[in-house]
């Protein structure tokens, strides 16, 4: 009878935000699916939420959402990284007291499991500062590492390359290579290319993911705390996904050839022209089974110029969140442009497509045989 060998996989980026939630979600599906008893951790996290009296990494805190493992929560995430703990930490090292709260909160995770997902932070040198980089970890861990890259040939292996050399230090194998946001033209280039340029180093190409725009796109809510803006109404609609973002400075009948479903219109509140012509769209897509405009995500009024009353009551009638803020229109653009709104674990959407991804895209048999070769 073959003796079940425990799945550790070690999740690495070449760079943060490359995309290692998103992965982590879907492979952990994928593993239930093949009725692996699964466990996830995330040994060092520095972004965190409050839960009770724990700060808990906000990734951690996602996949108990998820997948229902909350009561483990403080075991998934046994070290946070708040602001001055790297300066505290040069100042008084306690290098031994992060490695217990590693170990033991590790053990107790894989008690009775069959796999755990073991996601990084960054790169494979993040954490070095406090002794724990993530090839630090994955050592300590004994577990094996999957680098996740973004988009490219020369760029991508040269950096892939310079993380595996710090696993290779940490005496870590690297299980393989996943490629991810990669542009629908450059797919079959990439994946072909790629894989032949990681080939001839001796790296497993695991799997090639496309670039999907929903994943990163923002509710309205997101933009509404993360910049600060202030409601005029459309509250009950503020879970609306944001697809695209105009600036709506130009004509009125130019504007509307820019409107898709799931467009956020910025214009300043003094341009009654554009405000009606996004009202008019959005009430147009919501007729009687007939498709004449679109769904317009929302509205935000730039300069704290707030329409006459009459059009305020309009803007209430069409259901619409609408946003004040007193920046200007390019201002506000440019900090949507730069959002980075991580999945949450209201946003059923993303996280059901994450499990798609890794599902069509992923050689997840390839990862998992990787860890009964010897």
């Amino acid at each position: 009878m073959k003796t079940k060998v425990f799945k550790n996989i070690f999740l690495s980026s070449i760079h943060q935000n490359a995309g290692k939630t998103t992965i982590s979600l879907g492979l952990f599906r994928a593993l239930k699916e093949r009725r692996l008893k699964t466990t996830f951790m995330k040994p060092v996290g520095q972004q965190y939420v409050h839960v009770g009296d724990m700060d808990v990494d906000k990734d951690s805190y996602l996949m108990g959402e998820v997948f229902r493992t909350k009561q483990q929560l403080k075991d998934m995430s046994p070290v946070t990284i708040g602001r001055g703990y790297t300066e505290q930490y040069i100042l008084n090292p306690h290098k031994d007291k992060l490695q217990g709260l590693i170990e033991q909160a590790f053990q107790r995770l894989t008690a009775g499991k069959d796999a755990i997902i073991v996601e990084g932070t960054g790169h494979a040198g993040v954490g070095s500062v406090i002794d724990f980089s993530n090839a630090d970890v994955a050592r300590l861990l004994g577990s094996k590492a999957i680098i996740v890259s973004e988009g490219g040939i020369g760029k991508s292996i040269d950096e892939i390359i310079l993380n595996k050399a710090l696993f290779d230090l940490k005496q870590v194998e690297i299980a393989g290579v996943i490629v991810n946001k990669v542009l629908l033209d450059k797919y079959a280039k990439i994946k072909k290319i790629l894989g032949k340029g990681l080939a001839n180093k001796g790296i497993p190409l695991l799997g090639v993911i496309p670039v999907q725009p929903m994943l990163s796109a923002p509710t309205l809510d997101q933009i509404y705390e993360r910049l600060d803006l202030k409601l005029l109404c459309g509250e009950e609609a503020l879970a609306r996904r944001v697809n695209n973002t105009i600036v709506a400075a130009m004509e009125p009948h130019n504007m509307i050839h820019s409107l898709r479903d799931g467009t956020l219109v910025l214009t300043s509140g003094d341009r009654v022209d554009n405000i009606l012509a996004a009202i008019t769209s959005h009430l147009a897509d919501e007729g009687k089974g007939k498709k004449f405009g679109v769904r317009i995500a929302g509205i935000i009024l730039t300069g704290s110029l707030i329409p006459s009353p009459k059009i305020v009551e309009l803007l209430k009638r069409s259901h619409m969140p609408v946003l004040v803020t007193e920046n200007d229109t390019y201002t506000v653009a440019a900090k949507i442009e730069n959002l980075i709104c991580k999945i949450q674990k209201t946003d059923q959407d993303k996280i059901e497509e994450a499990a798609r991804l890794v599902k069509k895209y992923v050689d997840v048999d390839a990862i998992l045989n990787s860890f009964n070769k010897k």
